[in-house]
């Protein structure tokens, strides 16, 4: 059984929007409930510090900059083994029903794990970001043991 030495570092959550604001301020919000935070403006940058930190959790914009940035920076983090298992909440304005366009937010057509329209509840969030990394630990837990065996 392997020994921990030190304290647990809290989780990671990788915020990905191209707002500034919305950033900052979800991302002081985390830090002040213990987590760790680190952002990214871009989806490209999101993917880029996504496989250089390793977060426990992914809190996505689509529409950014390119309008439909997010889903491809997510659709790359789906594909890319390393990533694949990582919880990726979408944080978005996407959801609308207007005339002729409808998106539900129920379905993970885009790949995520849970989809969360904005302006964001941010006690929703925290509790669904701690929820996440409590199955992440369960599933490292689970396979900490199998290598045991």
């Amino acid at each position: 059984m392997p020994l921990t030495q030190g304290p647990v570092p809290p989780a990671t959550v990788l915020i990905v929007d191209d707002d500034w604001d919305f950033r900052e301020s979800l991302g002081s919000y985390l830090k002040m409930n213990g987590l760790r935070v680190v952002q990214a403006s871009d989806g490209r940058e999101g993917v880029r510090l996504a496989m250089a930190e390793r977060p426990d959790v992914i809190v996505m914009d689509i529409m950014m900059n390119e309008r439909t940035e997010g889903l491809f920076a997510l659709q790359s983090i789906r594909r890319t083994a390393a990533l694949r298992d990582t919880a990726v909440i979408v944080v978005s304005s996407l959801y609308a029903d207007a005339a002729g366009f409808s998106i539900s937010p129920e379905r993970a057509w885009m790949g995520q794990d849970e989809f969360i329209a904005k302006p964001v509840d941010l006690t929703r969030l925290l509790d669904s970001i701690k929820a996440h990394v409590s199955r992440r630990g369960e599933q490292v837990a689970v396979q900490e043991r199998k290598e045991e065996a």
